[in-house]
């Protein structure tokens, strides 16, 4: 977690934008990611070369001598942070805006720049030279905070806090899933050092980011003193498709903030022909677009042939089924109405789950949970693809409290559901015994299939009706009388005080 002073100086730095008319948290968040980029480029930098002159190697520094830009060739020392912030506000206005942003578009050719290929198409939104002063500024105080903190996931957590101030809702019901969610999701799957793990809606890269953090914490040693694991959670690891290329940009710079140096982040429309991802990843985790229907044209045809639909919530899941492994799994977030849908495309998925994969879970969350982004009520599945079914029976959970007021103002409460589902979903064989009328329960697949393949827990629940027993009529009159004769009491009283007083 960050300190309250650290908020504050981010709070500071957000005042600043909005000062100069920037407004839109995406926009701003975009441009703090570029400065950050430039920032980190020129640290990565200094320690690539103090470690090269300790190893006695020999190292091409991207801030060369002199660097072409354009019809120009300047001195590359002019473009690092730790120069040009020194700078009149006018001049290193006219660096960053003419040299600097140019710079890091050209440096996808640098393979040793992770970061490049998501600057490509980066626009300087900045409006004046003192803006941008008292930007770097703060960004400055930011850093050196950061490295008085000094605790491992700092720069996460600063990146994090950013992103919480997204607080609208973006095109095709784009919202951020919440971080205890999304934790709870990745604790249930329990990563191991070896997944090959894919989010196809990846948005600011969140589900990533926590399975990433879930292995630094769970099996640092396993992966961190393993020179060929390590490799693969730097470089193979983490895949994430999206169409916004502002989210990809975001995602990726989260990753990064994060110790990921190379996440897999692309632009792709994943229901298209454009994703030819097939039996590839061990690991999905995502909460897919669920508004709005696309143009069947633009759909691939495989996904098509699973269930014939345009809704997105539904050709997602065909389409984590067809991206799995043989033995991957999925935990995806779902509207209610693919649980209980009663579409002939509705019903064809959640047989093909049922009937051909093996579906281990339904969690069934509370509408308040998206607040204050959206209302709507949303489930979690869970489920293995194996080709050849594997359902005998679906462990349901109803969620009632996730730690938070289920309002508009989402403030901290002490109900909490969340230890409690993964403890049982990590010990599903002792729910067997576990009654309907419980927050949890296991229901049989043929009991599924009798329900034409319904999923909502409410077709399984029990609800325990408890007899509440009233008084006779005639003692509720009594006690009414009672109650009359002391208010006129008290009335007279009353008089009595206010009479006394005008004499």
């Amino acid at each position: 977690m960050i300190t309250g002073e650290l908020k504050n100086k981010i709070d500071s730095l957000w005042d600043i934008f909005a000062s100069g008319g920037l407004v839109n948290p995406l926009e701003v968040i975009e441009q703090i990611t570029y400065l950050m980029f430039i920032h980190d480029l020129d640290d990565s930098d200094n320690t690539r070369a103090k470690e090269s002159a300790m190893l006695g190697l020999p190292y091409q520094s991207v801030f060369s001598e002199e660097i072409k830009i354009g019809e120009r060739t300047i001195d590359g020392s002019q473009l690092k942070w730790s120069v040009f912030h020194d700078f009149p506000a006018d001049r290193m206005y006219s660096i960053i805006q003419e040299w600097v942003f140019p710079f890091i578009k050209t440096l996808h050719s640098d393979k040793n720049s992770a970061y490049s290929k998501y600057m490509d198409d980066a626009i300087f939104k900045l409006p004046t030279p003192l803006v941008l002063s008292k930007v770097v500024d703060s960004l400055d105080e930011i850093y050196q905070m950061m490295n008085e903190i000094q605790t491992v996931d700092v720069r996460g957590d600063v990146y994090e806090y950013l992103l919480s101030k997204i607080a609208q809702s973006g095109r095709n019901g784009q919202f951020r899933t919440p971080r205890h969610i999304i934790r709870m999701m990745v604790e249930m799957m329990n990563p191991s050092s070896e997944e090959v793990i894919c989010d196809p809606a990846c948005g600011t890269s969140g589900f990533l980011v926590a399975a990433g953090e879930y292995l630094k914490e769970k099996r640092k040693e396993e992966i961190f003193f393993d020179k060929q694991k390590k490799d693969h959670y730097m470089n193979r690891m983490f895949h994430g498709y999206d169409m916004d290329r502002t989210m990809l940009r975001i995602g990726a710079m989260n990753m990064m903030t994060h110790g990921i140096d190379n996440p897999f982040i692309e632009y792709r429309d994943s229901l298209s022909d454009q994703n030819p991802d097939k039996d590839k990843y061990s690991l999905v985790l995502a909460n897919p677009p669920f508004k709005g229907s696309l143009d069947a044209e633009s759909v691939s045809g495989d996904l098509l042939k699973v269930c014939k639909t345009k809704k997105t919530e539904l050709l997602f899941l065909a389409l984590f089924l067809r991206m799995l492994k043989i033995g991957g799994r999925c935990a995806c977030i779902v509207p209610d109405g693919v649980l209980f849908g009663s579409s002939k495309a509705h019903k064809d998925i959640r047989k093909e789950i049922v009937e051909n994969q093996r579906l281990e879970a339904v969690i069934s969350m509370p509408s308040g949970v998206f607040k204050p982004y959206a209302g709507v009520s949303t489930a979690i599945l869970v489920f293995t693809k194996t080709e050849h079914g594997g359902t005998d029976s679906v462990w349901f959970y109803d969620m009632t409290a996730d730690g938070f007021s289920l309002d508009d103002k989402r403030t901290p409460i002490a109900e909490n559901d969340i230890p409690d589902i993964i403890e049982r979903f990590k010990n599903l064989d002792k729910e067997a015994e576990r009654k309907r009328t419980d927050k949890s329960f296991i229901v049989p697949k043929q009991e599924i299939i009798d329900n034409d393949y319904d999923l909502s827990i409410n077709k399984y629940k029990e609800i325990e009706y408890v007899p509440v027993e009233y008084p006779p009529t005639s003692e509720i009159m009594a006690n009414i009388r009672e109650i009359e004769v002391e208010i006129g009491k008290e009335m007279d009283e009353l008089e009595k005080l206010l009479n006394l007083q005008e004499k």
